[in-house]
């Protein structure tokens, strides 16, 4: 970029009120002189002047100025309405009961009600704040609007002009930006953002105009400085807790939303941060969306940027209505706010007194319930002319640059929800997308990896060292299978690290595909495959460091076939691994579930007891065990040679007290066993070879080839498991 750019966009920057100096109560008074619905151009209508740069030679930024004169205000734009939104739970409640009857616990069910006949309207280009003291409801209010609660546990109805909302239509057309900044620790600013639009951009656009609009979104949240800084963790220095937060909010508006949902996003912020997210999302507004979120106690310049307000108490309305109306609202309820207190922080303390009181805030109910709303405001009186349809309006906020999950046009005779498609991209590309993000952190974080492939090195080395050289003799024979069981265990209990590696993927997962960012299928095939070079590296480590050292037999072939077991145990350990992580929510809790299983799994593996030995009631288990089936292949693998023997002539006494005694008198008793058996024995008889040691362990029933195909097709199994625990337990919604 030329530097000239760089001075025109610091220029047309500094207007912005969030960039620009501050200028105390004069600023705040411009503010507010400004008119309210000035509509500012959307992403769309900005990228229109940044040409593709394959076809007209641009550069991959241009200067973006956002404060061009304003197209006309929109004739009829979107509004949605919420009626009678009443909504409870159940809760547990104890019951006290004499001493007498106390001889089992007792409790009843009890009904709270967290929503109570909520309605109100937002409108396109205004700012809605839902306020309250914590335990209000807000966060509910929020939840049931954006269709977070399931519609069976949720009364009342919730329109967008008019028309009834499809759970499918409002994922596609809004965004819902969590309380928490849940985003990936080693990716930078701007690659978090290009991410999110590589997810919820077409592929109909280029990739020039994909960076075109990500650079766009940038400049609008204020980002420019820190584009190029990782986001951070508690171990890593990133941006700050407001930057965070604005990141959080652009990966959700990369697409320019029709609706905008945010559960409290200035928590945790000071008063500076805290203004400049709520003014990006008076920009977003503007812009031709409806913006409504949850806010605890704001401040009075941020009370400045916001159109409605909804006061909650115990989830009853108490307030709605414009910020400028509240004095009177308190005045001619008789509790007119003092002339230099703050209006939002007297209402929440007063309301928080009524809470405390006996009647409660039921008055303040009733009187904005009975009075309050059934006043005129002074906006309402103009006549209101005819509504656009919710298909007209979507149709035209798509020509005016807004790119609704793809969508280039919505068909006069086509269902709604069908003409606007749920994903932006084929699976195919959101499975590369989720591949390079996940590698890209991954690369920056080798921790975890490396703990791994030292973890399963540094136990390569210590069996190596310790099965040294195995002989061919009734000891080695012990040894063998000791090596076995213990190495096939080792690549099981080492795939543990896979629970973490979900869990704090978690609820990224859940925020992006909760408004259908991508496929939970394309996020396990993806995950599935890049695991895969990963696998097949610690494998050849771990082969490489035993096979040899131990002297395994079979040379090249055995190598290869030991290898691949390994392999397998890799894959399914981490299926299966990966699919409790999707099950179990708490790490410590997945570690002690893990470990648990894969001991029942070496139990029933045939190594400490054989098959045939195993009660009938526990043989099910024997042969659900992940280790049953690489355990008895590279069984197979050493032993399945008739041709070599382990135990000739006087070894036959080697595991039985006749092994002390002296080789002569050996000789002797095989004199006498073969005048007994009239067989000859000499001390070059072969008495037990690989074979004889399978059906000993009762290894005999499955092919060395079936154990690995089985060992595999058990990963794809816990995979698929994976992919059916996501889609039901992912939902993220309210009962």
């Amino acid at each position: 970029m030329s530097r000239a750019m760089y001075d025109d966009l610091s220029s047309s920057s500094s207007d912005l009120p969030f960039l620009g100096p501050r200028q105390g109560s004069s600023e705040l008074q411009d503010l507010n002189r400004r008119p309210k619905h000035h509509v500012s151009p959307t992403l769309g209508e900005l990228l229109q002047r940044v040409g593709d740069a394959s076809t007209n030679n641009t550069p991959d930024h241009q200067v973006l100025h956002f404060n061009d004169p304003a197209p006309p205000p929109v004739s009829s734009p979107f509004v949605l309405s919420f009626t009678n939104l009443t909504y409870s739970v159940k809760a547990r409640r104890k019951i006290t009961l004499p001493k007498c009857l106390r001889r089992t616990a007792t409790c009843s069910l009890n009904t709270k009600v967290l929503l109570n006949d909520i309605s109100g309207e937002a409108k396109e280009g205004e700012l809605m704040a839902v306020l309250g003291a914590s335990g209000s409801g807000k966060s509910t209010l929020i939840d049931a609007l954006a269709d977070r609660i399931a519609k069976d546990s949720l009364k009342g109805t919730v329109t967008l002009n008019d028309e009834v909302l499809e759970s499918k239509l409002l994922k596609v057309i809004s965004a819902y930006v969590m309380q928490d900044d849940l985003l990936f620790p080693m990716l930078t600013v701007e690659e978090t953002l290009m991410f999110s639009a590589e997810f919820r951009l077409p592929r109909s656009l280029s990739k020039s105009k994909k960076q075109a609009r990500v650079q766009a979104l940038i400049d609008q949240l204020g980002l420019r400085n820190s584009a190029k800084t990782v986001i951070g963790d508690e171990g890593h220095r990133g941006v700050s807790g407001g930057e965070r937060r604005r990141v959080s909010i652009g990966t959700d508006i990369i697409h320019d939303p029709i609706v905008l949902f945010l559960d409290e996003p200035t928590s945790g912020l000071d008063s500076t941060s805290a203004f400049m997210v709520v003014k990006v999302l008076q920009r977003i507004a503007q812009s031709g969306s409806i913006v409504i979120m949850s806010i605890h106690q704001p401040s009075y310049r941020i009370l400045g940027l916001l159109d409605n307000l909804i006061f909650l108490s115990r989830g009853q309305t108490v307030y709605s209505g414009s910020p400028a109306s509240l004095p009177l609202f308190f005045a001619e309820f008789g509790h007119p706010i003092p002339e230099n207190e703050d209006k939002t922080e007297f209402a929440l303390d007063f309301i928080r007194e009524l809470e405390g009181s006996r009647n409660g805030t039921k008055e303040l109910v009733d009187f904005h319930k009975h009075l309050w709303r059934k006043r005129k405001d002074p906006r309402g009186k103009l006549p209101r002319g005819p509504r656009q349809s919710l298909k007209d309006a979507i149709s035209s906020s798509i020509s005016r640059g807004k790119l609704v999950s793809g969508a280039t046009n919505v068909s006069v005779d086509a269902n709604l929800s069908s003409s606007v498609p749920m994903f932006a991209n084929p699976f195919w590309i959101e499975m590369v997308v989720i591949a390079k993000r996940s590698l890209t952190n991954s690369w920056r974080s080798p921790e975890l990896f490396g703990m791994r492939l030292g973890a399963v090195l540094v136990t390569g080395i210590i069996l190596a060292t310790m099965f040294w050289r195995l002989d061919n003799s009734p000891r080695g024979i012990q040894e063998r299978l000791g090596f076995f069981a213990f190495a096939m265990s080792t690549t099981f209990y080492t795939c543990a690290e896979a629970i973490p590696v979900f869990l704090q993927e978690r609820y990224i997962f859940m925020r992006e595909t909760a408004y259908n960012a991508y496929r939970r299928s394309s996020y396990v095939l993806s995950h599935s495959i890049i695991s895969i070079p990963s696998l097949l590296f610690l494998s050849l480590v771990f082969a490489v460091t035993t096979f040899w050292a131990v002297g395994l037999a079979d040379g090249l072939s055995g190598f290869l076939f030991f290898f691949f077991f390994i392999f397998a145990s890799f894959w399914a350990g981490s299926s299966f691994v990966t699919f409790l992580s999707g099950v179990v929510t708490h790490v410590m809790l997945g570690y002690t579930v893990v470990v648990a299983i894969l001991a029942y799994f070496l139990l029933f593996s045939g190594f400490f007891i054989h098959r045939d030995r195993i009660p009938a009631y526990w043989l099910w288990f024997h042969y659900a065990s992940l280790v049953k089936y690489p355990y008895e292949g590279v069984l197979q693998n050493e032993f399945d040679d008739p041709t070599k023997c382990f135990v000739q002539g006087i070894q036959i006494f080697d595991n039985s007290p006749l092994g002390l005694v002296p080789d002569t008198l050996k000789l002797e008793l095989l004199k006498t066993m073969s005048k007994t058996l009239g067989m000859s024995i000499t001390s070059s008889t072969c008495l037990t070879t690989g074979l004889d040691i399978l059906k000993e362990q009762g290894v005999t029933d499955i092919s060395k080839w079936a154990c690995l195909w089985i060992t595999v097709v058990l990963g794809f199994f816990f995979r698929f498991l994976f992919y059916f625990a996501l889609l039901i337990g992912s939902k993220n919604k309210r009962r």
